[in-house]
């Protein structure tokens, strides 16, 4: 069910849209989720499907490196200041990372049901 080429190109370009087009992230998401339901070519339900685990994987992969920054690299006493500052805030940062999935998995995912509609429709 789950169309790995599309989920993966769907990934990359998610992480470009966060990284480089911060201002215009929603408008970047239905782009990026309409592509992936496109290349899923699996109806609107497929490309729901891949679209949103293509959103929620890379809210988890940019989360992780965000932690990695602000552990290694958050404070002059090394990686000791990083990881109190981390814990301090972990749990906030935990539900945030929570609500970016939920937010990704949705917006890519309409579009790409929207783009595996598309695409599945014989001419």
């Amino acid at each position: 069910m789950t169309k790995w080429r599309a989920v993966i190109i769907g990934f990359i370009l998610a992480m470009f849209v966060q990284l480089f087009f911060g201002h215009y992230e929603f408008i970047g998401l239905l782009i990026v989720g309409f592509i992936v339901g496109y290349i899923a070519h699996s109806g609107a339900f497929g490309g729901l499907w891949n679209a949103a685990v293509a959103g929620a994987f890379g809210t988890i992969v940019s989360a992780v490196l965000f932690i990695i920054l602000v552990t290694v690299g958050s404070s002059a006493s090394g990686i000791l200041g990083g990881l109190t500052g981390f814990t301090v805030s972990g749990i906030a940062s935990l539900i945030e990372v929570a609500k970016e999935i939920i937010y990704y998995a949705i917006v890519m995912g309409i579009t790409g049901a929207v783009g595996g509609l598309i695409s599945s429709k014989k001419d």
